[in-house]
């Protein structure tokens, strides 16, 4: 560029070797499009694995509260065995998914249980919204845990069901608990998606990588991709901290 040429006479060396390293890496062939493009893949896995996770989570938190505050005063009978076997299932699903990391359950939905899909986005959402599930289970379980029995029995001497009273009374109370706790989940799911390129998939980190394989520099467009991370997490962060606060001030 003719500014550069011009400016290299009056600018230190040090500041002409940036402009030059910028617009080789983010100027020339539009090669900031890589980032750009990249996170807007970024936030649409993570907005829809984190629907997926809440979804998830709530039917499991359910399941494992229901099981915990219950189960010991049931009677015999099949809807004992099926509380019982569907906790089960969910203990083995917490399990497995806690105890792998996500990149091995990413890589096993795209070549293994969704070899057939070509939809690379689908399967990460899939990927990642499940593997959030189960953090998301554990965190709105414990809300609800947290809620006192007499909110049960309130509920009940009102003339709801078991499945009114944790949809109506206790399930929104236990969300506004570990409301906080979700948000920062949310904030873990989005920078878990930076290995969302071993799919192939051109999301924020990928983008980053791309332009380093085009210009054979590895310092500027990284750090710029960690940059990007930087701001979008410290943004959420202070969305967090107001949340808390909001909440904290409601319960006064």
């Amino acid at each position: 560029m003719n500014y550069l040429a011009i400016s290299s006479f009056m600018l230190p060396a040090w500041v002409n070797k940036f402009l030059v390293d910028f617009e080789n890496n983010f100027i020339t062939n539009d090669r900031y499009m890589y980032l750009v493009k990249g996170l807007g893949v970024t936030l649409e896995i993570t907005f829809f694995a984190t629907l997926l996770g809440i979804l998830l989570g709530v039917i499991l938190a359910i399941i494992r509260s229901t099981h915990d505050k219950t189960i010991g005063g049931m009677r015999k009978g099949v809807g004992k065995l099926i509380l019982q076997a569907a906790n089960a299932m969910a203990r083995l699903y917490l399990t497995i998914i806690r105890g792998t990391p996500v990149v091995v359950q990413l890589l096993i939905a795209y070549y293994i249980i969704f070899a057939t899909s070509n939809n690379k986005i689908l399967v990460a959402v899939l990927a990642f919204g499940i593997n959030s599930g189960a953090y998301v289970a554990e965190i709105i379980r414990s809300g609800i845990m947290s809620i006192d029995n007499g909110q049960f029995e309130a509920g009940r001497s009102l003339g709801f069901n078991y499945a009114q009273t944790m949809t109506l009374i206790i399930i929104p109370q236990a969300l506004k608990n570990v409301l906080p706790a979700l948000a920062n989940e949310f904030i873990v799911l989005l920078k878990e998606t930076s290995v969302a390129g071993y799919l192939g998939l051109e999301d924020l980190a990928k983008g980053g990588d791309i332009i380093r394989s085009r210009t054979f520099s590895a310092f500027m467009p990284l750090l710029t991709v960690a940059l990007i991370y930087l701001v979008i997490v410290i943004f959420f962060s202070k969305l967090v901290t107001l949340l808390e606060r909001r909440l904290r001030n409601s319960e006064r």
